[in-house]
């Protein structure tokens, strides 16, 4: 490769943004504990649309951060495990919790609720990122695929 084609190659540069520090460390050890997130029911909630959310853990499940990785319409949002796990990667996660809403007010999984869960949580073996569960909210209520033996 000769100089001229070098002038073609991007450098590309790789970093995470942190924005709302907490100061007091959470811990998941639970999907009660999961579900009272108020920062999570909050995104999910003001939204007349799917919201779907991405939790990081460390290893001890402890919160780094979230983001929000796909914002759908108002019964679908689309999701690919390359873009749930591109946050979670810059933020050196060794777990996530997915969530996220329905806004018919029924939290039941539909069938690709499920399969996109299975789809990602094999995604994340290959990565080394373990998917812990997928919570859907429903107005008040939330649907735990764990709890419920669908992941």
């Amino acid at each position: 490769m000769n100089k001229k084609d070098q002038s073609y190659i991007a450098k590309v540069r790789v970093c995470l943004v942190r924005e709302n520090t907490r100061s007091k460390p959470i811990v998941i050890s639970s999907e009660n504990d999961a579900a009272s997130l108020e920062f999570i029911k909050e995104e999910l909630a003001l939204s007349d649309r799917e919201i779907f959310i991405c939790l990081h853990l460390t290893i001890k499940h402890t919160v780094i951060s979230y983001e929000v990785v796909s914002t759908g319409s108002i019964n679908a949002a689309v999701i690919h495990p390359r873009e749930v796990f591109k946050g979670a990667i810059l933020a050196n996660a060794a777990a996530v919790i997915l969530y996220h809403n329905h806004p018919s007010g029924d939290p039941a999984p539909s069938a690709e609720d499920i399969a996109v869960t299975n789809r990602v949580k094999e995604a994340g073996k290959t990565l080394g990122i373990e998917v812990l569960d997928h919570l859907i909210f429903g107005g008040e209520d939330f649907f735990s695929l764990k709890e419920r033996g669908l992941m």
